[in-house]
Parts: structure tokens; sequence; C-alpha cells
């Protein structure tokens, strides 16, 4: 059963007409002021958004006037920030409809389990990001029994808002999500004023990748150009690779199921390119899941070209990796936007289970699936998606963009234009965070801006 320690009973008065409610507002760091702590529990069901949130972990020390403790579901990011996670990030880690079916039974187990967890942490403040089928059923779920016990609860925050714009009818679906979500992060520019206009308070605060430029470039007061370059020759040079030699970069996903489904038409793929170059070399990120990490290890024995395999959690690493490369062949995701930050051409590809693409070409209302082509309006990435996702299409495209030096710089241009509309600085420069003097990034950061709404936002109820 809920505690009353934490949260907030809710009061009624009567009068002439029968209950009426009074109505109070409250913050994050309200109610942690009553205890001489904040208790965050936050929850991301995949790694990047492990990633997110262990930055948001960080600004929030940073930010917070009151230690802090965490609970909740994360992966190796966020144990770095002090979470223990409750399970394995993997157990929720499920993308797409039809491949959810077979993970059911353990959905619903960890889902409990999870409900059961804030019950007994009882938290100041409930984050959750990204994945919002486990998200959103976490929260709905919480209202509700807190609800049951008379009590109005911690403020439910959402980072990452629903792509309700890629999806027919997706904005009147964001009108229900005011009843569990108190207020979204937004990452995307457009995404604030619609949420707003539906009911759903929002803030955008910047995408999460600019923080790779801004920790990849710590002196303070540095002019920051939007871009991170690697060492090309000192990945060369730790992994043995000759300077001959054509290297693709490879990301196939972090999640088991869409890194099996890729991995091989990756490999096809490098086997009808290899005949046009003298060497050549396949650099694989490596997300940061074991099941993955274990399938990757014993599938590269038996590919065409040597492979290098690097961990995909370490930035520096990662963008020298992208560096040293020609092009890079990627599944749709955040890494899109990391490679246009590196100045590294590249190819989108993406598969699903059958039943789920009909279900994506009946739904979709748009007709990019990479978020730098969905912002410019354009096909400047190019994209081989579905059915159409071969290596006798992905070939030619890649040999396109490694000979082309038209295509390549369409790619680079169209680069500096996407990170203009993901930054959202200019517009929160005013805003004192309150960084602590000795916070390493003194920017305004889209994790500061998001810890700082977290913190000081006022549910109303």
């Amino acid at each position: 059963m809920l505690r009353s320690v934490g949260v907030y009973k809710r009061v009624n008065s009567v009068g002439l007409f029968g209950q009426v409610k009074r109505w109070f507002s409250y913050s994050a760091i309200d109610m942690a002021s009553k205890d001489g702590q904040l208790r965050v529990f936050i929850v991301a069901g995949e790694v990047s958004g492990d990633s997110i949130a262990s930055r948001l972990m960080a600004s929030l020390k940073n930010l917070s006037p009151f230690p802090i403790r965490f609970a909740g579901v994360g992966g190796v990011m966020m144990s770095k920030q002090g979470l223990k996670s409750l399970f394995p990030i993997e157990d929720i880690a499920v993308m797409g409809i039809w491949e959810l079916l077979p993970h059911l039974h353990k959905f619903k187990v960890r889902l409990k389990q999870t409900v059961k967890a804030v019950e007994l942490f009882q938290p100041h403040v409930v984050v959750t990001v990204d994945s919002k089928g486990f998200s959103f059923r976490l929260l709905k779920q919480l209202r509700v029994r807190y609800a049951q016990q008379g009590l109005v609860g911690p403020p439910q925050f959402h980072y990452v808002a629903p792509s309700f714009w890629a999806w027919k009818g997706g904005e009147k679906r964001l009108r229900g999500l005011s009843q569990f979500v108190d207020h979204v992060l937004c990452i995307l520019p457009f995404e604030e004023e619609v949420c707003k206009l539906n009911g759903l308070p929002a803030t955008f605060v910047g995408h999460p990748t600019l923080e790779d430029v801004l920790e990849l470039k710590l002196e303070k007061n540095v002019a920051i150009d939007w871009k991170v370059l690697g060492n090309a020759e000192k990945f060369r040079s730790k992994y043995g690779i000759s300077s001959g030699s054509t290297i693709v970069t490879l990301l196939p996903g972090s999640r088991l199921q869409e890194v099996t489904r890729m991995l091989s038409v990756f490999s096809s793929t490098m086997e009808l390119l290899k005949s046009s170059f003298t060497e050549l070399t396949a650099v694989i990120h490596v997300a940061p899941n074991r099941h993955v990490e274990d399938y990757i290890s014993k599938v590269v024995d038996e590919w065409p070209v040597p492979v290098v395999l690097i961990p995909g959690e370490i930035s520096r690493l990662k963008y020298d990796a992208f560096a040293a490369s020609r092009v890079a062949l990627c599944t749709s995701g955040t890494v899109a936007l990391e490679l246009q930050l590196a100045q590294l051409p590249c190819v989108v590809a993406y598969r699903a289970h059958l039943l789920t693409e009909l279900f994506i070409r009946y739904k979709a209302k748009i007709s990019h699936i990479s978020l730098p082509n969905i912002l410019l309006g354009s096909s400047v990435i190019p994209e081989a998606l579905f059915t159409a996702c071969t290596p006798s299409k992905l070939a030619p495209l890649l040999m396109d963009l490694i000979n082309n030096e038209v295509c390549r710089e369409q790619q680079t241009a169209a680069a500096k234009k996407v990170i203009e509309l993901l930054c959202p600085m200019k517009r929160l420069e005013s805003i004192d965070l309150g960084l602590k003097p000795e916070c390493v990034l003194p920017y305004y950061t889209p994790s500061s801006i998001a810890a700082h709404t977290v913190l000081y936002t006022q549910r109303i109820v």
C-alpha cells in the first residue's frame, strides 16, 4: 500500500453545491524539502534511453539543492550514476507490435514489479524515458494506485515525446496522456506547441545528441560549432588498420531483435562491396546490451571482410571511428544524428516483422524514417526500408556516397541545418539553471534544461 510519506493527500471542501476540490500546486523540490533529500524513480527501457537518463541523472545532481537517491530501471550508463536497476534493461527493450507478443508475459511481470518498487520507494518525482509501451503503462498504473489511496502522488514526467507526428490520428492521442503524464520533455522543436495545444504541458529541451559535442569539448566559453571531429589516425593505429583500407562503419541497432535482423543484411552488403576495394574493413559499434554483445561476437567470425568491434557507449572512441570511416550504414535511430555531428555520410536501413511493416505502412503519415530527413522534409540521407532493405539495394547506395563528392557535401550541408533546429540554447539563455560551481559543463545542455524542468515545474491538482 502507498504511504503518505512524500505525497500530498487530496483535500476537498464541502459547500453549497456539494464537494468542491481545493486546488494547489507543488514541485519535486517542494516535496523533497520536507524530507531533506530528493527521491527520484527513473525508468529507461532501451540503450538510447539509458544514455539520455544517465545525463539527466548527472544534471539533477548538479542542480538539486538536496542530496538525491535514485531507484528504477536502467542500463550501464545509469548504473555509473548510482542506479541499481530492478532488473536488466533488456527485459523490456522490445520494438514493434508483433515482436512484443513472445515477451508479453515477462513484460507484464516486470511492469508489476516496477509498480511495487515505486510503492516501496515513495519517490518525490517519477521520470520515464522513451519506451512509451512500458512507460505509459507504468505511469497510468501509478496514477490509479495513488488515487485509490486518496493521494495525489508525485509529479510524473516523460522524457522524449511519443512520435505523434508520425502516425495518423497521433495528435488526438496526446489528449489522453495528460491523465497520467504531468509534463513531457520534448527533444524536437515542433513538439512542445502541439503537446500544449492538446492539453499536455511540455518543454522543448533540445536533442540529447547535442550533448556529445559539449561533453567532448569541455573548455569553458568555447564557441560551439556543433560538430565532433574524432582522431582518425589514432583509431587506425589502435586497431591496426592500414591507411589504405577503406572503413565502413556499421551500426546495427541496440535491441537484440533488430541486430539479428539487420546484421545478416549488413554482412551480405559488405560481401558485395569488397570486390571494389583493395582493402575493406567493417567497424561494428556494439550497443551495451549483453545479449547483443554475445550475438555479435559469435557471428562476426564468418564475415567476408575483416571486422573491428568497438563498444558503442564510449563517445570519444565512437567519434574516432566515425572520423576514420568513409561512410556509415545504420539502422534508423538516434545514431543518424550522431553521424551528422561527425559529418560522416550515411545510409539508413530498416527492416521489421512483416505484420509490423504492414501496420506501419497503413498508419504512418510520413514518408521518411530518419530524423534528419523528417526535419528537413527531404531525402538527403538515402533510406532503404522494409522490403527494399536488401544488400543489392544498399551496396550501390554506399558506393555512391563513397565516390560522389556532391552527395557527400549535400549531407554535410544538411547536417548544419538539422543541428540548428535541434538546439534550444538561444531561446533559453535567460533561464538561471543554478548550476553548481563544480559542474563540468557550463552550457545550457538538454539534460540541464530537462533537470531544471523536472525539479521546479509545478504540478497543479
